[in-house]
């Protein structure tokens, strides 16, 4: 791997892997990818649910996990993220299914994953894997280097009139700011980074990062995109506000026995995550 993109994803947050997949290993994942929307999990949500607008989303399924952990390591992301992070280990943490569909799904609300995971550290990364060509406009956008600021309140991803209407409330951590907003008063408020992607492509990315998809249009009617999480030597356990309005746990909702006998600041490590590396 080029030292320039090891560069890029310690400062920028974000890379864009090109040809990372073969055709057998895009199937693979693609096979995974039907799977788990005919089989959804307890997680599994339809963002603005009831309106012309929503999309599927799953998360982290249990029912899915034999399966992704027999498959995970066929596919190339062990030694990449090792490569990436300059880590001697590399664990696979856990899914999560993104389809947007008729083109009328929603932009994904730019959000952080670290304000609904427990997740400090540098060592992270997802794997963000779509399986149609998606144009510039209608990709995945990450606001450069925002995984080395501040850690934002998350939204619930409820209401589209309030972006960031907040995940847990009060002062433990700072709302939002209201990117789109912003963007539109001025082009240049945000240092965005945004690739069109082929199949077999793959964006990886800091899940401390800015970051929100671009909504489907007429023209680009439908996404169907699975993402991999891993995490590796510095990857630390950072508890979640205690206090959450939306009622939301201080461990986050995945993983929950594991993660109440991890302490603050103690290496994200348990027997559930398998090892890649």
């Amino acid at each position: 791997m080029q030292d320039a993109m090891r560069r890029a994803f310690l400062e920028d947050g974000a890379v864009l892997i090109k040809g990372c997949l073969d055709d057998a290993q895009l199937a693979q994942c693609r096979s995974a990818f039907d799977w788990a929307v005919e089989n959804p999990g307890p997680y599994a949500s339809r963002m603005y649910k009831g309106t012309e607008q929503q999309s599927h989303v799953d998360n982290s399924n249990p029912l899915a996990k034999p399966r992704l952990d027999a498959l995970v390591p066929s596919l190339p992301f062990g030694r990449l993220f090792a490569d990436l992070w300059g880590s001697q280990h590399v664990w696979y943490f856990a899914e999560e299914v993104f389809l947007k569909a008729g083109g009328c799904g929603a932009r994904t609300l730019w959000h952080q994953d670290t304000s609904y995971l427990p997740w400090g550290g540098l060592h992270w990364g997802n794997a963000w894997i779509s399986f149609e060509a998606v144009p510039q406009r209608n990709a995945l956008e990450i606001v450069r280097g925002s995984h080395r600021g501040t850690r934002y309140d998350g939204t619930t991803f409820r209401d589209p009139n309030d972006p960031t209407q907040p995940l847990h409330g009060g002062d433990a951590l700072p709302r939002l700011p209201d990117i789109e907003a912003e963007r539109k008063a001025d082009p240049d408020a945000y240092d965005i980074l945004s690739w069109a992607t082929e199949p077999g492509d793959v964006v990886v990315l800091h899940p401390g990062t800015l970051h929100g998809g671009a909504p489907v249009d007429a023209d680009f009617p439908d996404r169907h995109t699975i993402v991999f999480r891993f995490f590796g030597d510095d990857a630390t356990f950072h508890p979640l506000p205690e206090e959450s309005r939306a009622g939301y746990a201080r461990n986050g909702t995945l993983f929950k026995e594991e993660m109440a006998a991890l302490a603050p600041g103690a290496p994200f490590r348990a027997p559930v995550f398998r090892q890649l590396v």
